[in-house]
């Protein structure tokens, strides 16, 4: 079985291109399409896509149902399966107005790409997502140890990360002059730091309680007054690693320079959960988390609309969207209080005193 076409991997390049120049498509959104492609190559015996025809579609459809995950060993998501088959989709749409290509493709052709609707409903449907109380971070950041230069950058991590919502690759890029204490402000400037999508915008510090903003203000001020840190140097350098006694590696204080990845980042989360005895959040269910806090104590749909500015949205439904799935929990604590509230409100001993007092000053119309 061919393991490479010439013909197929020059036209995928022109479709990178295409989505890289024309779509604006990010890297990473460039290699799931490759990965997809890949996919359908390996499936179809690396066949020329000149001689695509809508049954290697429906077989393709076929194959992702038997697959299962490497990681998991479980069948392929629906989501997974979904995402795969509209890229391919997509592929063959533009495909079929390339010279060379147009004469022998159809464009609906494409359309054997897709699932049904009830599995697409299954793919899209929003599903609950775990995350930490805000007592929960709380809690994990009094327990995490301050003593060391490396311990103080793990606990502010988490602390910032609960004060401005920020994903995990901005704060694996921020730099000291990103942040304002005296403003309370954080610059996400996509010149340095590595947002979604590009996107420059400005977070205020959240008002979440405890010890978050002292833990952050601490940390700003050793970097700057005990390590001597310029304001070009990372907000959380990467570890230093030197050779121990024992002719192993050990962590030896910071590095000046930050981490390339987010990595080191989510297993500093892991093991903080962990040694508080509870299970893994990654750093990204912190925004579900004051996504659900600003539903709460928000008082106007215009505060609410600055939560989720700060939370890097254009648009407040996109927090709510996106961040807004209830916990069956709170669901349901929720509706329970709305039929307590409705059954006090049906037995109020006030109101019934006032209807009886009516009642006895009515006249008596029997004439007695």
């Amino acid at each position: 079985m061919a393991k490479h076409n010439a013909a197929n991997a020059r036209i995928k390049r022109e479709y990178f291109q295409y989505l890289k120049e024309a779509g604006r498509r990010s890297e990473a959104s460039i290699d799931a399409v490759a990965k997809a492609l890949d996919r359908f190559e390996q499936a179809n015996g690396h066949k020329d896509f000149r001689k695509f025809h809508r049954q290697q579609a429906v077989a393709f459809k076929r194959k992702l149902d038997e697959e299962r995950a490497v990681r998991t060993g479980k069948p392929l998501s629906r989501a997974t399966v979904n995402s795969t088959l509209s890229v391919l989709r997509a592929f063959f749409v533009w495909l079929a107005g390339q010279p060379g290509y147009k004469s022998r493709l159809q464009y609906c052709d494409a359309d054997y790409f897709n699932l049904a609707e009830t599995e697409v409903r299954i793919a899209k449907a929003v599903r609950y997502k775990a995350f930490p109380s805000l007592e929960q971070v709380h809690h994990t950041l009094s327990l995490m140890p301050f003593s060391t230069d490396i311990e103080k950058r793990n606990r502010a991590l988490l602390a910032f990360a609960l004060l401005t919502g920020a994903r995990d690759g901005a704060l694996a890029s921020f730099r000291l002059k990103h942040v304002d204490l005296q403003d309370g402000r954080v610059d996400q400037d996509a010149r340095d730091v590595k947002t979604k999508a590009s996107k420059t915008f400005t977070t205020w510090f959240l008002p979440v309680g405890g010890n978050a903003l002292e833990i952050v203000q601490d940390w700003c001020t050793h970097l700057r007054t005990v390590l001597l840190w310029s304001e070009e140097d990372p907000l959380f350098p990467a570890t230093r690693v030197a050779l121990g006694e024992n002719g192993g590696f050990v962590a030896a204080g910071l590095k000046r320079e930050g981490w390339t990845n987010a990595g080191p980042i989510r297993k500093i989360f892991a093991e903080a959960f962990a040694a508080a005895g509870l299970p893994y959040f990654n750093p990204h269910s912190f925004r579900d988390t004051l996504a659900q806090y600003g539903e709460r104590i928000c008082p106007t749909v215009e505060a609410f609309k600055a939560w989720s500015q700060n939370l890097g949205h254009a648009r407040a439904m996109t927090t709510l969207t996106s961040y807004g799935t209830m916990s069956t929990h709170r669901q349901a604590e929720l509706i329970r209080g709305i039929a307590v509230d409705q059954t006090a409100a049906s037995i109020d001993p006030a109101l019934i005193a006032q209807v009886v007092a009516a009642m006895r000053n009515l006249p008596n119309r029997s004439g007695h």
